[in-house]
């Protein structure tokens, strides 16, 4: 019998766990991975890694004859995984913008407040820490290791991309009722979107939350870089 995945639990805990090694390791070693070589082995194997999450999934529909509707590659984190890959491999910057904000904004409400009906050690269990983690790590990436900065303007545009990736959703929720992006009702499993008003007032209240979470981003980064600045500053030899 397959275990429920339960909020909060050994199993949720372990994959958060798993996701703040991930992004303290890409930081703590991100001097190494400045490196050309073990710069494109991480990258390349970052994407490879996303990638292959989405295909073990897509075989995982298939062996257990479990496509459906609600697999359309149309959830946020579904696109900002692809988005993330093509970001990893090109490092464009309007890639890169998409997957730093919307696709650690996705990702990170995701690992807090699972979608997820089964737990450990279920293949979906796996496979949703997995991508999700790796969607995150791909931001940080990119923005820690390549120095990729995101900017104020970028920090906007990200709110738009988000607005366009909601129109096909929003289409294919018309047409198959499904609820991808989670704009037609409310997840059936407990979320942040808990905490906000009734469909479909909640909606607006998202653009709220997500221009908030984009800033709050960028306004990480910008710290980080002004303290890496001072301590670099306080490190030069005096010549006077």
């Amino acid at each position: 019998m397959r275990e429920p995945f339960v909020l909060f639990s050994a199993a949720h805990g372990a994959g958060l766990l798993a996701a703040a090694l991930a992004v303290a390791a890409i930081v703590g070693f991100r001097a190494a991975l400045r490196r050309p070589t073990a710069n494109r082995i991480a990258r390349y194997g970052l994407a490879g890694l996303l990638a292959a999450s989405e295909a073990a999934l897509y075989s995982w529909y298939t062996i257990t004859d479990a496509w459906g509707l609600y697999a359309l590659p149309f959830q946020l984190c579904t696109m900002t995984l692809w988005f993330s890959v093509f970001a990893l491999l090109t490092r464009k910057r309007t890639l890169v913008e998409i997957s730093f904000f919307l696709g650690i904004l996705g990702a990170l409400q995701a690992l807090a407040t699972p979608y997820l009906t089964v737990g450990f050690p279920d293949f979906r269990y796996f496979h949703f820490f997995l991508a999700h983690i790796g969607i995150v790590s791909a931001g940080v990436f990119l923005t820690a290791v390549d120095g990729i900065r995101p900017t104020w303007h970028s920090a906007l545009r990200s709110l738009l991309w988000l607005n366009a990736l909601a129109v096909p959703a929003g289409i294919a929720n018309a047409i198959t009722g499904e609820n991808f992006m989670f704009l037609a009702r409310k997840p059936s499993t407990g979320s942040l979107l808990d905490a906000l008003a009734p469909w479909p007032w909640y909606i607006l209240e998202l653009e709220a939350v997500a221009l908030l979470m984009i800033f709050a981003l960028l306004g990480i980064v910008k710290a980080a870089d002004a303290i890496a600045s001072r301590r670099g500053k306080r490190n030069q030899p005096d010549l006077s």
